[in-house]
């Protein structure tokens, strides 16, 4: 079986405990019953507590959780929170015993990793603080491998991140062994020898409005574009759907990859169209591909952001290799070039874009003001041997219209 879960605790022993995403709601209605049952302080009259005893205990953040007794020590108790799986030393004033909710399972699954053998054959504290960094409260996906031979055992599973396997991310931090060499192989973080490459973005048919978002402007003419799938996605045909699903796959990838990105070798590998990993200057990861080195003492490399149509030179020190699974989503920005206009022949700004120097700077912020932030839609007129497009305003008008009236171009039949 395979589902969706977060991770509500890490052990010290190395157990993982997860809550199914299935079981949220229920978990929910029996807190809030809690809660009402539950108010003030808790047992204040002296109570002989015994091991594995049913209680309710007031948290830190004054939530009442279910809880069992796991050891009794003069008046501070070890209890586990059964709905979360952690273990913590209580006071008693912040318990209380009960028999209320007994008849309820836990919500949360004791599971270790299906044929990993952490090295020492026990979990050490540093990879334990690890696992509690990378997983906690994160949501993952499980794939049952075996059943416990007692209700109260651990579940064995394999548990994926961003599309990473857990074993071989752990076996390659060398911190555990693990015995399906076949996972090892789909880690793919650190095959630096092969030449992958990127998917491209399916597009709309020609002829059909769709919702776009400009991400980066060469010109007025050259932009990039994204699917929007902000909007109602019923009213979406099957291809925005699907960019609307793959953008949100990306995230959460995307997300795992910046908690791990440390961990990912540097590039030393500088083959142009080279997929990788790189830092923007907002100090986040994100997909990209080599373009050229544009120095060498130090070395600087051009990259671009293949889903945001961005360009940065960079130091070496922030390229990184991209894991494979990174690989299986198209690139989510489009090159297009803009139908119906030309630059003016008669512009008389001087100050031109260096790099297409028949555009005044004028008409490509006049453009960008056009453009950004603002509710678009699309229509493809061509596909080759360029995509060309016809782009939108939120009021449905042609964008270029604006560059027209104020004479920074010229209408181009």
């Amino acid at each position: 079986k395979v589902f969706q879960a977060v991770v509500s605790c890490i052990g010290n022993d190395g157990t993982i405990y997860i809550i199914p995403k299935s079981f949220e709601t229920a978990l929910n209605k029996l807190m809030a019953e809690i809660q009402n049952n539950f108010k003030g302080l808790g047992l204040l009259i002296p109570y002989c507590w015994k091991k594995g005893e049913a209680c309710v205990v007031r948290g830190s953040d004054t939530v009442w959780y279910r809880a069992k007794i796991v050891e009794v020590s003069g008046s501070t108790l070890q209890v586990q929170y059964i709905d979360r799986g952690y273990i913590e030393s209580i006071p008693q004033c912040h318990l209380y015993p009960t028999t209320f909710y007994t008849g309820i399972p836990p919500f949360c699954i004791p599971c270790q990793l299906y044929k990993t053998l952490p090295i020492g054959n026990y979990w050490q504290q540093e990879a334990v603080e690890y696992l509690q960094e990378l997983l906690k409260n994160e949501e993952v996906e499980i794939h049952v491998k075996e059943l416990p031979d007692n209700p109260w055992g651990k579940l064995s599973i394999s548990l994926y991140f961003g599309g990473m396997s857990l074993s071989s991310f752990m076996a390659y931090q060398r911190y555990c062994v693990a015995e399906d060499c076949q996972d090892i192989q789909k880690l793919g973080v650190f095959e630096g020898d092969l030449s992958p490459s990127y998917l491209l973005q399916p597009l709309p048919v020609p002829g059909e409005t769709f919702p776009v978002t400009v991400t980066h402007l060469v010109s007025p003419k050259e932009v990039y574009i994204c699917l929007d799938s902000s909007e109602n996605l019923t009213k979406h045909s099957a291809t925005e759907r699907s960019a609307s699903r793959d953008s949100e796959s990306l995230s959460k990838a995307l997300k795992w990859c910046n908690k791990i990105v440390k961990t990912l070798p540097h590039l030393t590998n500088f083959k142009k169209e080279l997929p990788c990993l790189a830092e923007y200057v907002d100090g986040l990861w994100y997909r990209a591909k080599l373009l050229s080195i544009t120095q060498l003492v130090p070395v600087q490399i051009l990259v671009q952001f293949v889903d945001y149509g961005t360009y940065l030179v960079a130091p070496t020190s922030r390229l990184r290799h991209i894991p494979c699974p990174l690989l299986k989503y198209p690139v989510q920005a489009v090159r297009v070039l803009l139908a119906g206009f030309r630059p003016a022949s008669d512009d008389k700004n001087v100050e031109r874009i260096p790099y297409s120097p028949e555009w005044s700077l004028k008409a490509l912020w006049t453009m960008v003001d056009c453009v950004e932030g603002k509710r678009l839609s699309a229509s493809i007129l061509t596909v080759s041997p360029e995509v060309t497009i016809s782009l939108y305003g939120d009021d449905k008008n042609l964008v270029h219209l604006k560059l027209i009236e104020m004479g920074l171009a010229e209408l181009d039949q």
